[in-house]
């Protein structure tokens, strides 16, 4: 028994033991945990300060950063260093990763290729972007009105047009920009650089987009329209070219409703609007609203002819203009009118048919009011107000009011006429002459006077027909103030006080005034006799002459004397008679002054001084 108790007294001691000795580690552990808590906030106090006192604050942009967040390098960022120069072009960095990146360029090293495309990328992450293209997804969304974009820094640059921050300003032109790319890039605007070069043929170009389009070209990668089999260099260029199947313009000018297939189309049509003209020619100062008629104009000072005719090797300042000449060797014409059947072959020309059937003019001067059915003919026109002649000629330095009258000039120069008639082989300077000519072929006379209905084969002939109706006679001679219904009658009579004959007759020699004279001179050493009276079959030299004859057909006498009311078949015979009553003698003998009233009597005179013998 006394055992036993000792027992139980020895395991009561032993537990009284282990509990004072669990107590005392607990005890310690607390103390330790209590160390190690100080111990770590002073450490994390040491490592704020520290970081404290690393601290860099860009005085830029507020930015922090710590050792290892390198601000050096985020500083080039604001200062615009480029320590990193690539050895092969000279081009420089602002990071090294950005030149590593740039030397596979040089290499030519692209080891992430496509699957859908057999695109090749130097990197993975660009590969990563490439695909969404496939997938047409559309990760990035904006917050404010839900646009949906497939990369990131497309959104970013979408949220700046929310904020409306155009943080770098241009210092040639107050343009401001919100992404520093864009502000580069408008700079070579101002300054004419050229800064990326294909290194397979040497040309510079301004974007990059432009050469990546150009390098196309050589390789003769080209993206095909499964509509109409048309091929383009550029994917963005067969996107815009299927809208015009689909007749989708989805970008809409909200001035005056007017929809496009593309942005840069309303950016540009916008500026109608808005009246600016950003792009001036340095020699004139003429502004411009697109680059591309800037480019255009330039060609007027330099005469830069670049678009070369292979057929016929005639050369244009602008590409559209190649692309209507050849349709000359190819005779298509596309554009069809749906009322009359006519065809064209410009999209312009069908545009302007159009309006002379609806007979409506929206082009009218502000000066005199006259309208017209296209802009370019009101444009022509202010040149008569304000005596502009932009277009002058090369070889004599006459200036023309529109680009076509210098054109036609042109050839008096050349002596060409490249226009034959197949019918009668009868050459033309332009083809509108040709045209005018085949008239005469076919009887055809689509223009119409709506006083008396007579019709004429040319457009130009009616409006000199109608200042008959109107008594019309704007064009004076300043020289003894003689009027004129059309501008080649004054021109042939100014040539009475200036002596001027320009004209001359290869077989004789003899000079003329008038081309129309010449011409109905030159039927005396041809003996031909093109005017026929379909009556008698009587043939004529000249249409005067045979309008005389067809009077005594139909018994009109249209020329009548005001003084006795007497009537003529002629005006030759009119004016010999109005003489009897007015009492004129415009014939004078020079040998001895006497006037006559008649041409034939002072013939008769002559021969009393000859003795009798005229030549």
């Amino acid at each position: 028994m006394t055992s036993q108790m000792c027992f139980v007294s020895v395991v009561h001691q032993y537990k009284l033991f282990t509990v004072f000795i669990l107590d005392m580690m607990e005890v310690k552990e607390e103390s330790q945990a209590e160390v190690d808590e100080k111990h770590q906030i002073v450490k994390i106090n040491h490592n704020v300060s520290q970081k404290e006192t690393l601290k860099t604050e860009d005085i830029k942009c507020e930015n922090s950063f710590s050792e290892d967040e390198r601000p050096a390098d985020h500083k080039r960022t604001h200062s615009e260093e480029k320590p990193f120069t690539c050895q092969q072009c000279g081009k420089s960095f602002t990071f090294q990763s950005n030149l590593n990146r740039h030397k596979k360029a040089h290499r030519g090293e692209k080891p992430h290729a496509c699957q859908h495309c057999d695109k090749s990328f130097p990197y993975e992450s660009q590969l990563k972007e490439h695909m969404i293209t496939h997938s047409e997804e559309k990760p990035y969304t904006c917050q404010q009105c839900g646009k949906s974009f497939t990369f990131q820094p497309a959104l970013t640059r979408h949220n700046k047009t929310h904020m409306r921050e155009k943080a770098y300003a241009c210092h040639h032109c107050d343009n401001s920009f919100q992404v520093k790319g864009q502000l580069k890039i408008h700079t070579r605007v101002h300054t004419g650089e050229n800064a990326i070069t294909c290194h397979e043929c040497g040309k510079s170009f301004t974007f990059e987009s432009n050469l990546s389009r150009h390098k196309k070209t050589h390789t003769g990668e080209s993206h095909a329209c499964h509509h109409c089999d048309k091929s383009f260099p550029d994917k963005s260029q067969l996107k815009r070219h299927m809208m015009s199947h689909t007749e989708e313009k989805p970008y809409t000018c909200h001035l005056c409703g007017k929809s496009f297939r593309d942005k840069s189309s309303l950016k540009l049509h916008t500026r109608i609007h808005t009246g600016e003209k950003p792009y001036t020619c340095h020699l004139c100062g003429k502004s411009f609203r697109a680059k591309s008629k800037l480019k255009d104009h330039t060609r007027i000072h330099t005469g830069e002819k670049p678009f070369s005719c292979h057929e016929c090797k005639k050369s244009f300042r602008k590409k559209v203009n190649l692309r209507t000449h050849m349709k000359i060797h190819t005779g298509e014409k596309p554009h069809a009118c749906l009322q009359c059947g006519k065809s064209f072959s410009t999209w312009s020309n069908l545009k302007s048919h159009i309006i002379t059937h609806s007979e409506k003019k929206p082009h009218t001067c502000l000066q005199c009011e006259k309208s017209f059915t296209n802009n370019t003919g009101l444009e022509t026109h202010m040149r008569g107000h304000t005596g502009e002649k932009p277009y002058i000629c090369s070889h004599c330095g006459k200036s023309f009011t529109s680009e076509g009258t210098l054109k036609k000039h042109m050839i008096t120069h050349s002596e060409k006429k490249p226009y034959a008639c197949l019918q009668c082989e009868k050459s033309f300077s332009d083809k509108c002459g040709l045209d005018t000519h085949m008239r005469n072929h076919t009887g055809e006379k689509p223009y119409i006077c709506l006083q008396c209905e007579k019709s004429f084969t040319s457009k130009r002939t009616l409006k000199a027909h109608m200042t008959l109706h109107t008594a019309e006679k704007p064009f004076t001679c300043h020289h003894c103030g003689k009027s004129f219904r059309m501008k080649c009658n004054l021109n042939s009579h100014m040539r009475l006080h200036t002596g001027e004959k320009p004209y001359t007759c290869q077989p004789c020699g003899k000079c003329f005034s008038s081309k129309s004279s010449l011409k109905t001179h030159m039927t005396i050493h041809t003996g031909e006799k093109p005017f026929t009276c379909h009556h008698c079959e009587k043939s004529f030299r000249l249409k005067y002459d045979l309008n005389a004859h067809m009077r005594l057909h139909t018994g009109v006498k249209p020329f009548m004397c005001h003084h006795c009311g007497k009537s003529f078949r002629t005006k030759a015979k009119h004016n010999i008679h109005v003489r009897i009553h007015t009492g004129e003698k415009p014939f004078t003998c020079h040998e001895c002054g006497k006037s006559f009233s008649f041409q034939t009597s002072l013939k008769r005179h002559m021969t009393a001084h000859s003795g009798g013998n005229i030549e």
